[in-house]
């Protein structure tokens, strides 16, 4: 049976981690940047449906902080894969009225990354149906160590903390935290991704490899989020 998105319950961020790049690829005999850029055309057809959803913000984690150990020749063909997808897709972005932004360590970044970015961002700032989020050099330990940092340079006292102050502080303090986190790959980890924002979120794996990943899958994940019963630590009877 044909299963229907609920828009009265939907979930305003979703956060993906495309896993399975690397792994699909070789299933194919192939090398992992040949999983990479197919990688970019499920990017393309799940904002598309996020878009189609009603779906507000769109959280991708492409890059962490950890993926700087990969092979030096892996890094440097991801780092290129991303400026041209960038440029390709900012016509996507812009018929699909989507709004770019970035979190994480982008000054990291290759200075032609930073700019494609800073292009990209400042072309679609505009744009109102739907948020992209692109986590590039990005961890949740990062991001927790930074927030940290910044509040000591504020001198904020210790009585002032609190954990709505704290949230001003991290690098989506104008974003709602993600209701659902979608991993794709058949792995069942964090990996370090929005730790702070997950407190409360519905988690969901799926066995299928990034590449194949679809907007009929978001669909479903989107639907098993809207089956569960969300209670934030209460019982269902409070």
């Amino acid at each position: 049976m044909n299963q229907i998105i609920n828009t009265l319950k939907l979930p305003k961020h979703i956060a993906i981690t495309m896993d399975g790049n690397g792994r699909w690829a070789k299933e194919k005999g192939k090398n992992r940047l040949f999983g990479h850029n197919n990688g970019v055309k499920a990017v393309r057809d799940t904002i598309e449906g996020a878009v189609e959803y009603g779906i507000k913000y769109i959280t991708l984690f492409a890059f962490s902080t950890e993926n700087w150990n990969r092979p030096k020749k892996e890094v440097n063909a991801l780092m290129t894969l991303l400026v041209s997808s960038i440029h390709k897709e900012t016509k996507t972005l812009l018929d699909n009225d989507i709004k770019l932004q970035t979190i994480g360590n982008i000054s990291k970044l290759p200075n032609r990354c930073q700019k494609e970015l800073s292009e990209c961002i400042d072309i679609t700032k505009e744009n109102k149906s739907m948020t992209l989020i692109l986590a590039l050099s990005y961890s949740g330990k990062w991001e927790i160590i930074n927030a940290v940092k910044n509040i000591i340079n504020s001198n904020i006292t210790k009585e002032e903390i609190s954990e709505e102050i704290f949230k001003q502080y991290l690098t989506t303090k104008n974003v709602p935290d993600p209701e659902l986190l979608i991993r794709t790959s058949g792995e069942h980890r964090i990996s370090n991704f929005m730790l702070w924002q997950i407190a409360y979120s519905e988690l969901y794996f799926t066995d299928k490899m990034w590449p194949d990943f679809r907007r009929e899958d978001l669909k479903k994940a989107i639907i098993n989020y809207q089956n569960r019963e969300r209670r934030f630590g209460k019982t269902n009877k409070e």
